[in-house]
């Protein structure tokens, strides 16, 4: 029996994330929600197509009015209006109405552009996720933050559309690339580092179940890690306050994750953030020297990176500041007040900044000490 998680916003129900470990069950959730008279275009990469596409759209046929798949190249790079584009195209040659709906089948790249490309399509049509990499399942499938990026700046348009569903199907899991699953694994680590001292702790002594994906032990983490993430989302549902909190490790991993041309995944960034923010945190008192060392640390058996090279500080600096997240042309930085308590603060100044990035920077230099 699938297990769910309701999502409210503003106070009331507003859909369901269903966790299972197949697809059995999502004809079933999709009927719930009138699919049977429905146009249903799944939205997919060419990787994901390749393990799932089939298998999805075999579902569907004969289920629902039609069953249409659009399929555009992998990676982060085609996250792009134009992406949207050839996906608006295909829609309205299909005859795609706003009584239809997306499927968002994939990892966050996946979600967050036919997420926006739903939101904005005859001014708004119903969609679905389907999300299939960690990181999608733990953080951005949730909380209706959908966006494209621009020149390779990361989200910078975009817009709230909440999902209809959000069906996790936990077994794909299992067949994912070490270092995308252990990419994803960070926004795990960071919910654990924002809100929830226990979960923090629970993942540590879970170390090896995770790391050897077993089912269960994976069910109960994306559980856990999903439960903090509808706390802080139902609280600040368009992040105007509190929801901030989910960019610890943003700021600076952003900034990194331009600067090397998108060369590591979202988490290795997120990763690399969350120890320049951590850093900031004990410089200032926040956190002790042992807690900044053990969350710096704790990154490393689940093979996310502590120290990254070929980056110039002063150009990540420099690029923090044309992140989205600037706020009356401050920074709006995430702190840790202690494990599983964040802070907002706009008072981080560029000389910390550096400092903090001068910290997780490997160079030539310390290659030759």
């Amino acid at each position: 029996m699938a297990q769910r998680l309701p999502i409210l916003y503003n106070k009331k129900p507003c859909y369901d994330i269903v966790f299972a470990q197949s697809f059995e069950g999502l004809w079933e959730e999709l009927s719930l929600l009138g699919c049977a008279e429905k146009r249903l275009c799944i939205v997919t990469d060419s990787k994901v197509d390749e393990l799932y596409g089939d298998e999805v759209r075999n579902l569907l046929e004969g289920r629902c009015l039609k069953t249409a798949k659009f399929v555009f190249p992998q990676g982060e790079e085609n996250k792009t209006l134009d992406t949207v584009r050839t996906l608006y195209r295909f829609l309205i040659e299909e005859g795609f109405d706003r009584k239809d709906m997306l499927l968002a089948l994939g990892g966050g790249v996946v979600g967050d552009l036919a997420g926006y490309a739903a939101a904005t399509y005859l001014r708004g049509i119903d969609f679905v996720q389907i999300p299939t990499t960690l990181l999608s399942q733990c953080d951005s499938s949730i909380g209706g933050k959908t966006g494209v990026d621009f020149d390779g700046y990361k989200n910078m348009v975009g817009a709230f559309k909440m999902p209809k569903l959000v069906y996790m199907n936990l077994s794909v899991l299992q067949t994912l690339d070490d270092r995308q699953f252990f990419s994803g694994f960070a926004e795990v680590m960071k919910h654990g580092l924002i809100r929830d001292a226990v979960f923090y702790e629970w993942l540590i002594d879970k170390m090896y179940e995770i790391c050897e994906r077993d089912l269960d032990t994976l069910e109960e983490m994306v559980m856990r890690s999903c439960a903090v993430k509808k706390l802080v989302v139902e609280k600040d549902p368009t992040e105007q306050g509190d929801r901030a909190l989910l960019n610890l490790g943003h700021t600076i991993g952003h900034a990194i994750e331009k600067a090397k041309n998108f060369e590591l995944y979202h988490g290795e960034c997120v990763a690399l953030g969350t120890v320049a923010a951590a850093y900031i945190s004990w410089k200032r008192g926040m956190l002790s020297m042992e807690e900044y060392y053990e969350i710096r640390d704790m990154f490393v058996p689940f093979y996310l990176p502590i120290t990254v090279e070929g980056i110039d500080p002063q150009e990540i600096l420099r690029l923090t500041k044309s992140d989205k997240k600037m706020s009356a042309g401050k920074i709006r930085f995430v702190l840790l007040k202690k494990i599983g308590k964040a802070v907002i603060d706009h008072t981080v100044t560029d000389e910390e900044i550096l400092e903090a990035v001068r910290e997780i920077y490997f160079s030539e230099e310390d290659a030759h000490e």
